[in-house]
């Protein structure tokens, strides 16, 4: 199927043609994603070394803070019992004021004087005599001296990460729009901190079936009516008309789900906290588009209160709706679209 406009020339049909996000063409599995929902690639790497696969410092950064104190604590545990095992071997007699009246009290204070020495803190009723003990000992401040510190420094990086938490619609929907329709979604900050010069780049990737009859993944970006804001303090509806020079002209849902149609957002914008550059993105397949629909308000109606209500609980929410094309907006809300372009979407 050509979705091209045929009034398009051959250049730019062969420029359409030659467009890719980085994905490549050749990914034409119909149930392959490209994006996922969080944001994260859909790929799989194979063959790379193990150190490059680990990736540890970048792992413990990105992944969650419940997984971070998961992992810190884990490995925390057994490098505890590791060193009680070398303290056993080497002789818990030699740990001066151990208790050695059963085995599960020697090795629980081996394990606790492990931790002690580990953290430099060294209350004092146990204390390594001889050599080995000792040694074992000063090895094992050294390296937690090292290790605090790579924890500490991860700690910070965490930290100051700039991040744009922001909130997806859990639905792209595909709306009236002035006297078209439109394909949209919706997108909120989560957090208090401040966004500015939020741009926002949305594409189609389908597949499309070639004359010898061979899937090739295409990509078309969409023109959006605004892809751009200055501030961002409430909601932002995302609206690309489906026009006559759209991709999307002429398809319903039931053609993009067959076309194994997904749009691929890209959200930039400057974190006002770092004055850092932070992004976020995500995907909508086909099968999460809702046709025949429109957001519902966020505002809350709290008349007199003197201050703006958003109720990010409401950012999903949808009423059904014709898609005929005979809604044309009135002057009132002509107004009040025009009024809102520099501030919000």
């Amino acid at each position: 199927m050509n979705l091209l406009h045929p009034k398009k020339d051959k250049l730019v049909e062969a420029e359409e043609k030659r467009r890719d996000l980085g994905f490549g063409t050749q990914i034409n599995d119909p149930d392959t994603r490209l994006l996922n929902r969080d944001g994260s690639f859909n790929v799989k790497r194979e063959g790379g070394g193990f150190w490059s696969e680990l990736n540890i410092f970048n792992r413990l950064v990105v992944c969650s803070w419940g997984r971070f104190f998961e992992l810190i604590a884990s490995f925390y545990l057994v490098l505890n019992l590791i060193f009680a095992g070398i303290y056993e071997i080497v002789g818990i007699e030699n740990l001066q004021g151990a208790d050695m009246t059963s085995v599960r009290s020697r090795l629980m204070d081996a394990f606790f004087f492990s931790s002690q020495t580990l953290t430099t803190v060294g209350y004092g009723r146990i204390a390594p005599i001889g050599f080995w003990a000792s040694t074992v000992a000063a090895v094992e401040s050294l390296l937690g001296l090292l290790i605090f510190a790579l924890a500490t420094s991860l700690l910070y990086g965490r930290f100051s990460r700039p991040v744009a938490h922001i909130l997806y619609s859990d639905k792209a929907i595909i709306s009236p729009y002035l006297d078209v329709t439109g394909f949209m979604f919706r997108i909120v900050n989560e957090r208090a901190n401040q966004l500015i010069d939020l741009q926002v780049e949305v594409a189609m990737s389908i597949l499309e079936k070639q004359p010898n009859g061979k899937l090739l993944r295409r990509y078309y970006g969409l023109d959006l009516e605004r892809s751009k804001v200055n501030f961002f303090p409430t909601n932002w509806t995302i609206v690309h008309p489906i026009t006559q020079t759209s991709p999307m002209f002429g398809l319903g849902k039931e053609d993009l789900v067959k076309l194994d149609a997904e749009f691929l957002i890209l959200i930039k914008a400057t974190e006002d906290t770092f004055n850092q550059t932070v992004h976020s993105r995500t995907s909508y397949h086909s099968r999460e588009i809702v046709a025949g629909a429109k957001f519902s308000p966020m505002f809350s109606d709290k008349e007199g209160a003197g201050v703006v209500t958003l109720d990010l609980t409401k950012i999903s929410d949808i009423q059904e709706v014709s898609l005929s094309s005979e809604y044309v907006p009135t002057v009132k809300e002509v107004e009040i679209g025009k009024q809102s372009d520099f501030f919000i979407g």
